[in-house]
């Protein structure tokens, strides 16, 4: 049996050198497998959502049960104890809100109640971490006090609970990676979180509905919105990175595509400030996964503009054909196994997807195999395990299987530049301010201000992954 740690590299070199939109050994297999792990393990929906540790025994068993070159050590990333915890009213919870095996649900908030209003947009835009805190949220827990009501003891321990809890489930995911390598010999898939800024001001603040009345009625204010986003996404973004530069960050995009917003409101507002941020990314060397959900195939000129290698490229509901012939030979490919062949189609139908799809987007390299969206509890687990030995089986290219070093980014790569935010990244509570109320220093002022700052920014943190991760 081969040396786990030699199949790790194995594995790691066969992604990345995919990834880098070249030709390993063979296609990989990365599955973002999310409930899926709970059906396979025997867990409910409930158990793997509110129970995070049962959550990352199910990914150990699916990768010691198939021959997965990389997962996300989580993919049901929302761990509803957490969620309990701050009361988010957003989410409803498996086995309280739901059934125990139905899936964690996102509840759309009602236009006439959004979290952010229409008329709080100048508010957001002077300041969107200090409306973070103050007004939104407040506004989606059951346990925080609205302004200008004054704190009150379910009020403060909403707080220190979620702080503690997101606290530890983060410091948990490093183990969980240790644990898939040393294991199983299996890769971490991604490392870090970004989202389109329009995309999170539907998801968070104004909803879809919401949204879609903004940027036919105050587009402007939506523009002004998304450009204060920007730079404190990326800031959460640049700090998730992996330092090898192996692994890429996923945007998780679904709100800017046909047919949810035109082409104008993509043109003039979605693209004009997510664009910046993958560029910022490319220029330290990490690629970005566009994981997009939907049809994007309107798009794919746009983005076949982006310097090349700089994304990896997921397809859902687009047409693999027009995806390989638009991006193919710039970018990395993945997905493409529709969600609804694994849950309703028989095993002999998914090898024969698989097979077409390798012979359309994957004959020169450059392609990764996973189902189209993330695979939920209602995937068939021999449909799953017919993915797996389909790619085995159609996937090869020749030659051994390597553990060199993966393949670097290109050298050449084009400066960024990201607008400056009114408040700077990474702060709540400037150290300028926070000066004018101490007595003057005796002692190291550089000291003072290094540490106090590290902590400030761990609530800038904590409120940020409140809004993109939970």
């Amino acid at each position: 049996m081969i040396d786990k740690q030699e199949l790790f590299a194995q594995r790691l070199n066969r992604y990345v050198t995919a990834m880098r939109n070249g030709k390993p050994d063979r296609v990989p297999i990365r599955p973002f497998v999310a409930e899926f792990t709970a059906v396979h393990a025997g867990y409910t929906c409930q158990e793997v959502t509110h129970d995070y540790d049962k959550a990352f025994d199910a990914v150990l068993k699916c990768c010691a049960d198939y021959d997965w070159d990389a997962v996300v050590p989580n993919m049901v990333w929302v761990w509803t104890g957490l969620t309990q915890a701050a009361g988010l009213r957003y989410y409803a919870i498996p086995g309280i809100d739901v059934g125990p095996d139905v899936a964690f649900q996102y509840r759309e908030p009602p236009q006439e109640n959004a979290y952010m209003l229409r008329e709080e947009y100048d508010e957001f835009i002077e300041d969107p971490v200090r409306f973070l805190y103050n007004v939104w949220l407040p506004r989606v827990s059951t346990e925080l006090s609205p302004r200008p009501a004054a704190p009150t003891f379910r009020h403060n321990l909403a707080l220190v609970k979620s702080a503690w809890a997101m606290a530890n489930y983060f410091s948990a995911l490093g183990p969980q990676v240790a644990r898939m390598q040393n294991e199983t010999g299996t890769v971490s898939a991604i490392s870090g979180m970004l989202k389109a800024p329009l995309d999170v001001l539907a998801d968070k603040f104004r909803g879809y509905l919401g949204l879609a009345f903004d940027l036919m009625e105050v587009p402007e204010k939506v523009l002004a919105a998304c450009e204060a986003l920007l730079p404190h996404l990326e800031w959460i973004a640049l700090s998730g990175l992996d330092p090898a530069h192996n692994l890429p960050i996923p945007i998780w995009m679904h709100r800017g595509c046909v047919p949810f917003i035109s082409h104008e409101h993509f043109n003039t507002i979605y693209w004009p400030t997510l664009k910046p941020m993958i560029e910022s990314i490319w220029e330290r060397g990490n690629q970005v996964l566009f994981y997009a959900e939907g049809n994007w195939d309107a798009h794919l000129d746009t983005f076949a503009q982006l310097p090349a290698g700089s994304i990896v490229y997921h397809m859902d509901r687009g047409n693999p054909a027009l995806v390989h012939e638009k991006l193919g030979k710039k970018f990395c490919l993945s997905g493409g196994v529709p969600n609804a062949l694994l849950t309703f189609g028989k095993p002999e139908q998914v090898r024969e997807h698989c097979r077409k799809l390798i012979e359309t987007v994957a004959a020169e390299g450059g392609y990764i195999m996973d189902a189209s969206a993330i695979v939920q509890n209602d995937a068939r687990v021999e449909n799953i395990r017919a993915m797996t030995d389909a790619t085995l089986d159609y996937g090869v290219y020749g030659g051994q299987p390597s553990s060199a070093p993966p393949p670097p980014p290109p050298a050449d790569r084009a400066r960024a530049t990201v607008p400056a935010p009114r408040v700077g990244s990474g702060v709540c509570y400037p150290w300028e301010q926070k000066l004018k109320e101490l007595p003057a220093i005796t002692g190291d002022p550089a000291l003072c201000r290094r540490i106090y700052e590290n902590i400030d920014a761990l609530a800038y943190v904590y409120i940020w992954h409140m809004v993109l991760s939970f």
